[in-house]
């Protein structure tokens, strides 16, 4: 029986021990490019990719498990043949896998994935064409080699264990006790016990992308995009190029006004930003904006402060608003971008361009950071210090996404009054998640368990903004609070305007401008309007508009899938 075990656990750990050594051949052949960042940083970038090292070991360990189980009742003989000729072609697919990531890294900048498959299937001659006999002739051999060396490992620790068959009383027991421990793969298989499965995203620990794509498995990575490749971004012209092109120009405005702070907007040249994601809100559960009395705290910090009345959610899931809000990037109706962590580093970042700028980055989240390659979004994007779920204990993670949103904003204060600072400007971004269903929150504020959820995040919200104005530092704060989508309440909304109303709303000592702005807006424009108020330049910013520069044209952009709109006001 032991042996039976022992079989499925030398080719998960052998596996393991294979994509080990393929990021440190790939980091040794960039040695150039590695070397500088040292010892400390290379084993760092092997330890964050062993998750995704064990779900490939999970994926390759499916049939020998399979064939395990069918040895206790099957001609051993047989099933060596079989398994014999399933190594051999993991062997050279990883081999060949292994050695194209290390050879194109140098010329592409990004783990395998699809694209260069796609320019080989398309035009096989176009991408060999400029190789030289001795090239083509390298490359076969390096991945002759590489196979020969993974097929001798496996050779060594998983084929040459031989199986006895035990008598047939003892078969019945032992496929028992086999079948949950193969079950068993699917824990690493999936990526583990959270929300979120398995994806690119999840190696990313650093902003130095180069540590990340090391620490990426590129089996797993092209395996990613090729199943991936049907949602890529599809053309959804409906115009001719010359209608195109003489629209852009009406669109696009990423003209800096000034090259220093806007006085008239802020009292302090690079005030502490905050910006608080509020899961699932929208502009009805306001008061003020012809909504239900639920987020009344939201409601009277616009009221005192600077809200936008025409504001909108660029799409109608998180994962799109994050790239809205922290890169300027427009909710496409049939994927999202961050589904792709190639496109995720070629994004522009809001947080990378205050980094520039002098300040410090602080991600807050009580969930899952690696939810749809978020965690990839934020390492490009700088933050220095992200905090989810795992930073709080067990404990405290009693929501169905982790530590709600008392304990969040708790952990946020307790660090500020720690005080750990070198006085440079900080940007905290605070991404809230009890108002997302199933609405199971620790207190009772209004009756009805949708309701109760926003009323609870809304009351921890505005308690946040309370202790912040009591502190030394409310002066040179600005506080930005926009929700990611609209959520659940009210249900049905025929509208898609008005399924699409958020809030947008800043306060904080360093603002000074007060009341309401009706221009159309949308999450993309966050980025140009915050960047624009601090004197930074955005232009690089391509889809967003700074919502105080009266030259800048007045719409809102949304979509969802199959379905985009925009809302114009003219005038």
């Amino acid at each position: 029986m032991l042996r039976y075990i022992c079989k499925i656990l030398f080719t998960f750990l052998t596996t393991i021990a294979i994509s080990v050594i393929g990021k440190i051949v790939f980091m040794l052949c960039h040695a150039s490019i590695y070397s500088p960042l040292g010892m400390h940083q290379a084993l760092a970038a092997i330890g964050h990719g062993l998750p995704m090292d064990c779900t490939v070991a999970a994926y390759i360990c499916i049939v020998p498990a399979l064939l395990t189980i069918a040895h206790l009742w099957t001609s051993g003989r047989f099933l060596s043949s079989i398994e014999n000729i399933y190594f051999i072609i993991v062997s050279l697919l990883c081999g060949t896998v292994f050695v194209l990531d290390t050879a194109l890294y140098s010329h592409w900048g990004f783990k395998l994935d699809m694209t260069p498959v796609f320019y080989f299937i398309s035009s096989p001659s176009a991408v060999t064409g400029g190789m030289t006999f001795a090239q083509k002739a390298g490359g076969l051999s390096c991945i002759l080699v590489a196979a020969i060396i993974i097929y001798l490992l496996y050779r060594l620790t998983v084929i040459r264990l031989q199986l006895p068959r035990p008598h047939r009383e003892a078969r019945v027991k032992a496929t028992a006790v086999m079948i949950p421990v193969t079950a068993l793969l699917f824990i690493p298989l999936r990526g583990g016990f959270t929300v979120s499965t398995m994806n690119p995203g999840r190696a990313y620990f650093s902003p130095e992308m180069k540590l990340n794509h090391a620490a990426t498995n590129p089996v797993f990575n092209l395996l990613y995009s090729a199943t991936h490749q049907s949602k890529e971004l599809k053309t959804l012209n409906s115009m001719d190029s010359r209608q195109l092109s003489a629209l852009e120009p009406q669109l696009i405005h990423t003209v800096l006004r000034q090259q220093h702070p806007d006085s008239t907007l802020l009292s302090a040249s690079r005030p502490d930003i905050y910006i608080i994601l509020l899961e699932s809100f929208s502009t009805h559960l306001m008061p003020s904006m012809g909504g239900e009395a639920i987020a009344t705290r939201l409601d009277s910090i616009a009221s005192a402060g600077l809200t936008f009345t025409e504001f909108y959610a660029n799409s109608f899931r998180t994962d799109r608003a994050l790239a809205s809000v922290l890169s300027a990037y427009p909710g496409i109706p049939t994927v999202s971008v961050m589904k792709s962590v190639g496109k995720i580093e070629s994004l522009p970042s809001l947080p990378l361009a205050l980094k520039e700028a002098g300040y410090d980055l602080t991600y807050y989240y009580g969930g899952d950071v690696n939810f749809t390659n978020m965690r990839a979004l934020l390492a490009s994007g700088g933050f220095g210090r992200i905090i989810s779920d795992t930073d709080f204990p067990i404990t405290q993670r009693l929501g169905k996404w982790g530590a709600h949103d008392d304990i969040l904003f708790r952990r946020v204060e307790d660090d500020l009054a720690a005080g750990h600072t070198d006085g440079s400007p900080k940007l905290t971004v605070i991404q809230t998640s009890s108002s997302h269903e199933p609405f199971e929150v620790p207190a009772t504020i209004l009756p009805g368990k949708e309701a109760n959820a926003f009323a609870f995040t809304d009351s921890i919200v505005g308690r946040f903004v309370d202790n912040l104005s009591h502190t030394p530092q409310w002066d040179s704060t600005l506080i930005v609070l926009v929700a990611d989508h609209y959520g659940c309440h009210p249900r049905n909304l025929p509208s898609m305007r008005d399924r699409h109303h958020i809030p947008l709303v800043m306060t904080g000592g360093a603002l000074r401008r007060k009341g309401a702005i009706d221009t159309p807006a949308s999450q993309t424009d966050i980025a140009a309007t915050l960047l624009g108020m601090l004197g930074i330049d955005h232009s690089r910013f391509r889809f967003s508009k700074d919502l105080f520069d009266t030259a800048a044209p007045r719409f809102a952009y949304f979509a969802r899938p199959e379905e985009a709109a925009m809302f114009v006001r003219c005038g």
